[in-house]
Formats: C-alpha cells, sequence, structure tokens
C-alpha cells in the first residue's frame, strides 16, 4: 500500500478562498464550498482520500477545508444557515409564481 504525505504544515489561503462565491469559503479556484466538504465528511464519514477522490481534489485541498472549517465553524455555519433561508425563500417564491 502507498504512503500518503501529509503536509506538516498547510497555508489554507493557497487553498481557500473567501473574496468570490457569495463570500462562502471555497476551494480557490473549484467553486466547491468548504462546508460541503466538511458536512459530507460528517454526514458519510468519508476519510480525506475518500473525498479526495469524490470532489476530484487533492488530499492536501481537503485537509485544508476541513482545517478551515475547524477554525472557522461559528461562521460558516452561520453563512451556510443564511444561504440555506435564501434558497427556502427563492423555493417558496418559485411555488407560488407557478401557482398563479
Amino acid at each position: 500500500m502507498a504512503q500518503v504525505s501529509v503536509p506538516s504544515e498547510i497555508d489554507v489561503r493557497k487553498y481557500i478562498d473567501t473574496s468570490k462565491f457569495g463570500d462562502r469559503p471555497h476551494i480557490r479556484d473549484r467553486r466547491i464550498p468548504v462546508a460541503t466538504i466538511a458536512h459530507w465528511t460528517q454526514s458519510q464519514g468519508w476519510d480525506i482520500k475518500e473525498l479526495a477522490y469524490q470532489f476530484s481534489l487533492s488530499e492536501t485541498q481537503i485537509l485544508a477545508a476541513l482545517l478551515y472549517y475547524e477554525e472557522h465553524k461559528d461562521v460558516i455555519e452561520s453563512q451556510e444557515a443564511q444561504y440555506q433561508a435564501e434558497l427556502d425563500a427563492d423555493y417558496e417564491r418559485y411555488n407560488r409564481a407557478k401557482e398563479d
């Protein structure tokens, strides 16, 4: 079995961007939200290797996302709740318009 090289330090700024995509932190140049990776880790129990495979990312990108999530968990969860509320409101508006 091949050994996986795990970096001793990760500069998350190299892998995580917060300036686009509605200020939701995401993988740089990929638009995959950090929250999505964290939630799949929690809900599916996927390890870093599986996450990297499923999202077509490097293991270092996954590690950076998980580290960023742990360091900014409260802010990210608040952003995700607000984003979900906006999606729910859009869904309701769409359904009302469809019924008219």
